[in-house]
């Protein structure tokens, strides 16, 4: 009898969660790390094509792999509608609102860890440096994790980054601007800084994706 009473409630208590869940924007931060040789600077590129793997925070069978969006242009809205601009939606099975993702520039970033800061909510990447405005990475960065992209999500969880051969500018120790296809997809790239005589290259390349 207690089982048939209760399977109501847990009902409600889960439709309920799902509802907090798919209207709660949540921060998530891209973090990249590379061994870089005579290079300066390595940056992500915000007005290029991104891709990224995405899933339900619901559900994690339901995704959508390899989605690509360019950080400087957001989706055609109809008038009247209420959702913020965003830069990639997706409408999961059985759900009734579009699950929203949307790129943070760097005032939008302070703006959302300065909120989250005020919460004092903490997390276990609270205190490692990965939580942080997106940022180049520099020589003094070799071997560690550096945020480079803030996203802000409704009802979606980004999970992988899948660079594509142009999302990155690399500057040499000399000064000379890589910024076309330094191609980071196999983890690996190299290139020659003519002017400086001078080998470049980014090596060992990873990402994560980490929730704020």
């Amino acid at each position: 009898l207690s089982t048939l009473h209760s399977t109501p409630l847990l009902f409600d208590l889960i439709v309920l969660l799902s509802i907090v869940i798919v209207n709660t924007m949540v921060l998530f931060i891209l973090c990249i790390k590379a061994e870089l040789d005579g290079v300066e600077t390595l940056s992500l590129l915000k007005n290029t094509n991104l891709c990224f793997s995405v899933r339900n925070p619901l559900s994690d069978f339901e995704t959508r792999e390899k989605v690509v969006f360019n950080p400087s242009e957001t989706l055609e809205q109809d008038e009247g509608d209420r959702e913020p601009p965003h830069h990639f939606a997706v409408k999961w099975e059985g759900s009734k609102k579009f699950s929203t993702l949307i790129i943070l520039d760097e005032e939008g970033s302070k703006s959302a860890l300065k909120k989250i800061k005020k919460k004092g909510k903490k997390g276990k990447n609270s205190g490692s440096g990965e939580v942080d405005v997106p940022r180049d990475v520099t020589s003094d960065d070799n071997g560690g994790y550096v945020p480079v992209l803030a996203m802000e999500c409704r009802g979606m969880e980004p999970y992988a980054f899948h660079p594509m051969g142009n999302d990155f500018k690399v500057i040499s120790e000399g000064g000379a601007v890589f910024d076309e296809d330094v191609d980071l997809s196999e983890g690996d790239w190299g290139d020659y800084d003519e002017e400086n005589d001078l080998a470049v290259g980014v090596n060992e390349f990873e990402s994560k994706i980490i929730a704020v």
